[in-house]
């Protein structure tokens, strides 16, 4: 596990669209079918990263709250799961009912997703606003594990409540820090 950090894509990067199966309803999910009426969330995201776990149960629920204010959400996994078969989209599936996810847990099997973000690590979050613009990127909150702090997701929460509420999203935007994408061929 390499401890990685975001790439912080420039704010203003239009959304990248996508097409992806979800593994645990097993249909084909776009951009277009998540988006929010106030903006859409996309997060990278595995079974096997220390760093999602943390943060996992904290995320569901808040992911919960969001999407019923208007966020559109959907995870995302890219990892090569040939090295790592525990991010395959069976266990994909187990994770995402064990973790109540209220959301689409898209499987990337050619990583071109990834990729376009520009994703880096996970978790790797991104806020586009109603018009698919990015206005956040960067860390759920301060919670790493064995930092002691307490999983929040102030952060995230403070961009989505002021993209909700028609405030401006600070530009200062601290970077997610987790495990690297697992590139095929790396």
């Amino acid at each position: 596990m390499a401890l990685t950090p975001s790439n912080m894509l420039p704010l203003g990067t239009k959304a990248p669209y996508f097409k992806l199966p979800d593994a645990a309803s097993g249909k084909i999910i776009s951009y277009n079918d998540i988006k929010g009426k106030y903006g859409t969330l996309i997060v990278f995201i595995c079974n096997h990263c220390p760093y999602v776990k943390h943060i996992n149960k904290q995320f569901s629920a808040v992911a919960s709250q969001y999407i019923h204010k208007g966020i559109g959400i959907a995870a995302i996994s890219s990892n090569d799961v040939e090295r790592y078969p525990e991010d395959a989209p069976e266990k994909m599936k187990e994770v995402a009912m064990a973790e109540n996810y209220c959301f689409p847990y898209l499987y990337d099997e050619t990583q071109e997703v990834a990729r376009a973000y520009d994703a880096a690590c996970t978790p790797d979050f991104y806020l586009f606003d109603a018009q698919d613009m990015l206005v956040y990127r960067g860390q759920f909150d301060d919670s790493r594990p064995g930092n002691n702090v307490p999983v929040t997701g102030k952060d995230l929460v403070a961009a989505m409540d002021a993209l909700i509420e028609g405030r401006p999203i600070s530009p200062i935007q601290r970077p997610s820090t987790g495990c690297n994408i697992k590139w095929k061929n790396a």
